[in-house]
């Protein structure tokens, strides 16, 4: 019995001190920060998810934020940096990027065990990172994008007529899901030349694939805590974030779209087009084409969705700045009711709107790079320390971008502060403040082509429709905790009242 109890206390003991070993990493080294809990470390959300991950970021950036420039935190076992200072995050985004490298989780995955997210540009480390960006960079020039305008036009009308039919049945409308259902078609559209018919077919399977592919699940979650325990992990137990059902409904999808394209030799100058060309001079394999695709059907897809849908819901919450957006818009508008590529980018007002809900609402609301080389940071005015490779350093643009230090009432729904007499966008990103798609040379790759979609989806919405809250939006509006994304939980519902009428 006595031997039983002392190996019992002795397994206690021997766990005890090995999940708190690191506890102390930071405070060595003389680094403030917040003490984290046992296992937990300092984003209990990110494995209990009992309140959205933004909050635990939020109380550890009020807490230290003007106390220094940086904080020693613990991702649960993992020592991490949480960068307080916008201009620190832009040192580590652009003007020290070759120590910054590389994104957090390119070591849990692998080609092997992901062949889909493993060929992920933003997976992906070092050189291979550069050639991938490369061979996709071409697809998204001015050129392009013009020649994609008109499939995402025909999307647009598509919406209309399902909001048409939404309204003649009578009730508000689900609006994080009419933008989901929107992008869906777009990218599928743009990239497998596919009509994913989100808006006819009460399951469409593209969408549910996309849904899943971004839905996250208990061994993912799972193989998160087992690295996190023990993060030499990483090396060994590789995550697969994408099943071979969902591996394989992408890769028939591209190469069926292959297939017909060549066999009817049809001429389209879309995404697809430009990976058939990567195709012939890279000698693409099918997983690495499917690769692709999803790459740009993940950018364009979920991230759109969500800058569309709160983009809608605080033009409802703001009748003053919807009405003043719909005047700009009709004015640049044709006969027909129809707007042109050049008119619609050169609209001010709808910038000015769009980057607003995209500062108040990032879909990415923490960015996470990792040391790639040692490299010292300054702490606090005269005290420095030198950050080891393989540390993750987490930049909180959540946070940041609610910072009444560097925007004015930061609560508050205001296009105006980024109107061109004030300087528009250029003056927070030089600061470093504003950072809804990062910045520097890993920079969203998909930014150009997720704006277009996105305003000309506004467009199709504020010139047809009168949008207003509805009272099934839950009020403030509170964020999904069981996503790793800025999601509103309950959805976004909104009433439309057609013009017309």
């Amino acid at each position: 019995m006595l031997l039983t109890v002392t190996l019992l206390v002795t397994a206690v003991t021997f766990v005890y001190v090995y999940l708190a070993w690191y506890s102390n990493y930071w405070t060595k080294r003389n680094v403030p920060g917040p003490a984290p809990r046992l296992l937990l470390g300092n984003f209990p959300s990110f494995i209990l998810r009992h309140r959205s991950f933004v909050e635990d970021f939020q109380e550890i950036y009020n807490k230290f934020r003007t106390k220094a420039n940086m904080v020693g935190v613990f991702n649960n076992r993992q020592p991490a940096v949480l960068v307080l200072k916008p201009e620190l995050m832009k040192d580590v985004l652009m003007k020290n990027f070759k120590n910054f490298q590389d994104n957090e989780f390119a070591d849990s995955v692998s080609k092997e065990s992901d062949p889909i997210f493993g060929r992920n540009p933003f997976m992906l480390k070092g050189e291979e990172w550069k050639e991938k960006r490369a061979e996709v960079t071409p697809a998204f020039t001015t050129s392009r994008m013009k020649a994609l305008f008109p499939f995402v036009e025909d999307v647009s009308n598509r919406m209309k007529q399902y909001i048409g039919q939404q309204n003649a049945k009578g009730g508000p409308i689900e609006t994080r899901e009419l933008c989901a259902k929107y992008t869906t078609d777009v990218v599928s559209s743009c990239i497998f030349a596919a009509d994913a018919q989100s808006f006819t077919k009460e399951k469409a399977e593209i969408r549910e694939m996309g849904r899943k592919l971004l839905e996250p699940n208990f061994q993912i979650l799972l193989m998160f805590i087992l690295i996190g325990v023990a993060p030499v992990l990483k090396k060994i137990i590789k995550i697969s974030f994408v099943s071979k059902e969902i591996e394989q409904f992408f890769t028939n999808l591209m190469e069926n779209a292959v297939a017909y394209r060549e066999k009817n030799n049809v001429k389209r100058v879309d995404y697809l087009d430009h990976l058939m060309s990567l195709r012939a001079k890279k000698q693409l394999s099918a997983l690495d084409m499917a690769a692709h695709g999803v790459t740009f059907f993940i950018d364009g897809f979920e991230t759109s969705s969500l800058a569309m849908a709160f983009t809608l819901y605080e033009l409802a919450k703001n009748p003053d700045c919807q009405t003043t957006l719909r005047e700009e818009l009709m004015a640049a508008s044709n006969e027909d009711g129809t707007i042109d590529y050049d008119a619609l980018l050169e609209l001010p007002y709808l910038d000015q709107v769009l980057h607003e809900a995209l500062r108040i609402w990032p879909p990415a609301a923490f960015l996470s790079k990792v040391c790639t080389i040692p490299t010292e940071i300054e702490v606090t005015e005269g005290k420095k320390v030198l950050i080891e490779r393989g540390i993750p350093l987490m930049l909180p643009v959540w946070a940041v971008h609610r910072d009444g230090e560097y925007f004015e009432e930061p609560e508050r729904f205001n296009p105006d502060r980024f109107a061109p007499a004030n300087g528009g966008t250029k003056l927070y990103r030089e600061k470093g403040c504003f950072l809804p798609f990062g910045d520097g040379p890993r920079q969203c790759l998909g930014m150009r082509f997720a704006l277009m979609q996105v305003k000309r989806g506004l467009f199709e919405v504020i010139t047809k429709y009168e949008i207003s809250l509805n009272p099934k939006t839950k009020q403030p509006l509170e964020l999904d905790p069981k996503t790793f994304i800025v999601c509103p939980l309950g959805g976004i519902w909104l009433d439309y009242k057609s013009i017309q009428a």
